[in-house]
This record gives structure tokens, sequence and C-alpha cells, in this order.
């Protein structure tokens, strides 16, 4: 099947389970189209075993086709961080630079440490062999928060300005981290390489840092391009090939394209507003990559949704996959109280912040494609199920009840909604 059937079908599938969820189920766009899938995943998986299985045999063979990581990691991703990135401002986020730099660097060492030495244990107590390298490798992958279900869940969500520039920022940069983490430990316990603390802070010092570099010298440049031109169309197409470029470039480069795109992002979103285009430019431009961001996210979440079809059946592996869940929650508590107790002796923090970062911490698509680039075998078996029932169980469950925890929190502190 071509790349163009693909996309026609994810395309019309997203648009038809939309319209569904707008007139039945009535949730947030992103979970609604994701929970009708998951339904229509589970009715051909129930058609199959009655002996229906032509079906089945269509809708897996069609997902088979998605490189789910490579259609989200070297492709998706870049278009929504940057569609995401656009409207944080950057002076909040330099105001709160301390705690989303701590929670996306030792913040997510911790999480990891705990999640691997956690799930080594739990699985060696059911009786699932797994290597204390791949827990490790599988603790990189579901520790960082991701941007495109954060920011998706954020919009309805209600939280202050200040806590919703933390969250955001810290998805926002923990990808480029998180996957210097993922590569080292990939390395680890698929190639057999040795630790090597030198080797791991080089490639931290070029993927992210370099990534960061590279993505503001791109940005710089597409700035100075903006100011030279009053057309919103060629100033349009200049910020989408500022994505599609910088992403490709940097990753041919073997820098973070995610942080590369979220620096230009940033600086188009608040420099180029303000000293390179129009009223009418901003217009366009916004409405542009508001409806990128949706449509990405729409067939994001479809493809979440009937990645179920090719999961393991292993019943014991899917509890595994439950408890594994409280495990990841548990971890991302500790993770954001150490950074956040430690800037509180210095800075006044919103009562309730801890709670709200951590239940605001959503998991996503890029803990899914992560796992996906792990070579087949039972041990990618073992980690993408457990990685995929954690992702499923964190957009329902948190994603749907967090605006109900910030009402809580502000009906019981309304004078401190406004702190940081």
């Amino acid at each position: 099947m071509s790349l163009l059937s693909i996309t026609s079908i994810l395309l019309t599938v997203s648009a038809l389970f939309a319209w569904l969820n707008y007139h039945t189920l009535k949730l947030p766009t992103t979970i609604g189209i994701m929970v009708i899938s998951l339904l229509f995943s589970l009715f051909l998986v129930i058609l199959g075993a009655f002996g229906f299985e032509a079906g089945i045999n269509m809708a897996e063979q069609l997902v088979a086709q998605i490189d789910f990581n490579k259609a989200l990691l070297n492709g998706m991703l870049g278009f929504l961080l940057f569609a995401g990135a656009m409207h944080v401002n950057l002076d909040d986020l330099i105001e709160s630079k301390w705690v989303i730099g701590l929670l996306a660097s030792v913040g997510l060492c911790i999480s990891t440490a705990l999640v691997g030495i956690g799930t080594y244990f739990i699985l060696n107590l059911v009786g699932i062999e797994l290597s204390f390298a791949y827990c490790l490798l599988f603790g990189a992958l579901i520790s960082p928060t991701d941007p495109v279900a954060v920011m998706g869940i954020l919009k309805t969500a209600g939280v202050s300005k200040k806590l919703e520039t933390k969250i955001t920022g810290e998805s926002l940069f923990n990808d480029g981290v998180a996957i210097v983490f993922f590569l080292a430990l990939f390395g680890i316990a698929v190639n057999g390489d040795q630790v090597d603390f030198g080797n791991i802070g080089m490639l931290f010092v070029q993927e992210a840092i370099g990534g960061a570099v590279f993505g503001f010298a791109c940005g710089y440049l597409v700035l100075k391009m903006l100011k030279h031109v009053d057309n919103y169309q060629v100033e349009v197409l200049l910020t989408l090939a500022l994505v599609a470029g910088g992403a490709t470039a940097a990753t041919s480069m073997h820098l973070s394209a995610p942080i590369a795109v979220v620096v230009a992002g940033l600086m188009i979103g608040n420099q180029g507003r303000r000293a390179a285009m129009s009223r009418e430019t901003v217009k366009h431009l916004d409405t542009f990559w508001e409806l990128i961001d949706e449509i990405l996210n729409a067939v994001l979440f479809l493809i979440i949704g009937l990645e179920v079809m090719l999961l393991s059946s292993d019943a014991k592996i899917w509890l595994v996959g439950v408890l594994l869940a409280v495990l990841v929650i548990t971890a991302r508590l500790i993770a954001v109280s150490v950074p956040v107790s430690i800037l509180r002796l210095h800075k006044d923090f919103h009562p309730h912040v801890i709670k709200i970062l951590t239940w605001g911490g959503l998991r996503g698509g890029i803990s899914v494609a992560l796992a996906l680039a792990i070579p087949a075998g039972p041990e990618r078996d073992i980690v993408v199920t457990i990685t995929y029932v954690i992702v499923v169980m964190s957009i329902l469950l948190q994603g749907l009840t967090i605006n109900k925890l910030v009402a809580a929190t502000r009906q019981e502190n309304p004078e401190n909604q406004s702190s940081a």
C-alpha cells in the first residue's frame, strides 16, 4: 500500500471518529478519537476470535505498514512541537527556567532509575524475564512527559498560566534529553556496549546542546527573512520550511531535532510576532499551525488506538503494565518532589504544584515510538505491550481528570492560583 493510500485512510478514519466523538462521547477530540479507535480495534479482535478474520487481517496489515517510530519521531513530532512552542511565552519560560531545567534533567534521571529498578523486581516477581539493562531502557522511554498529549489536555484543564508554562516547558524540552538517555541505554541493552559516562556526556552535548544551537541558528535565519517580507503566504511557507528542513537537517547531523524545533518555535512565536510579522500574518500563521496541530494530533491518537491489534496477548504482561502504571506515577511524584522541594528554599510555589505537575505529566506517543525502535524479539514484545498499557492509562485517567484536580485545588486555595 502506498504512503498516499495509508495517509488517506488515516485522515478519513480520523475525521469519521472525530465526528462520532462529537456526537456521542463528547470527550476532548484527541482522547475521543483514541477511545473510539481502541473500541474499534477490540471489536475487530473479538470478531477475529469468532472466525471473522477478514476485517482484523486488513486492519493489522494497515497498522503493520505504519512505521510509528519514524512517522512520529522523524515526521509528525517536529510539526507538533513547533506548533506548541509558538504559543509559549518566552519571558514566562525564562522565569521558570530552573524548575523546567531540573525536571527535564534531574527529574528525568530519578524517574528513569526508579522505574528501571522497580520494573526489574516486579517482572522477576511475576516470572517474566527481562534483563536489568532493558528495564532501565524501559525507564528511559516511559519517563518523559509527552508534549503532544500534555498540550492537548492543558487547553481545557484551566491551570494557571505559570503552571501551564512549567508543565508545557518541561514536556517540550525533556524529549531531547530523554532520547539521549534512550540512545545511551539502547547501546548497552541491545548492542552490549560498556557503560561510558564520557561518551554519554558527549552524546548529550552533541544531541541536546548542539540541537539547541542549530535550532537557534535556523530560527534566527528565518526571523531575518520574515522581516524582509510582508506576505502571509510566503511567511507561512517559511515557517513550514523551517520545521521540515530544520528537523531533517538536525537528524542527519545527529543533533536533537525536537530541541532544535522547540528553540526555533520559541523564537518565531515570540520575537517573530513582535518584530517581524504584521497582525494579519500572525492571525493566518496561528490559524495554520493550529490546524496542523489538530490534524496531526487526531491521526497520532488514532494510530495509538489501532496499535493494540499488534500487541502481545499474554494477560500476565497486561497485568504487569497496570502495576507498572502505578510505579510510573509514583516515580513521577518523587522526580517532581525533589527539584521543587529544593527550589522552594529560594522561591514561592503554588501550594499544589507537586500534585498538578505529577498528574499533568502524561505519557503519550513518544514513549510508544521509542519502544517500537527496539529490535524485534521477546524483549521488544514485553516492553512495547507494557508501554502501550501505561500510555493508554495515562491519557485516559490523567487526561480526563486533570481538570477536576485543578478545579479542586482552585476551590481550596483561590487566592494562590496566580502563584508560581
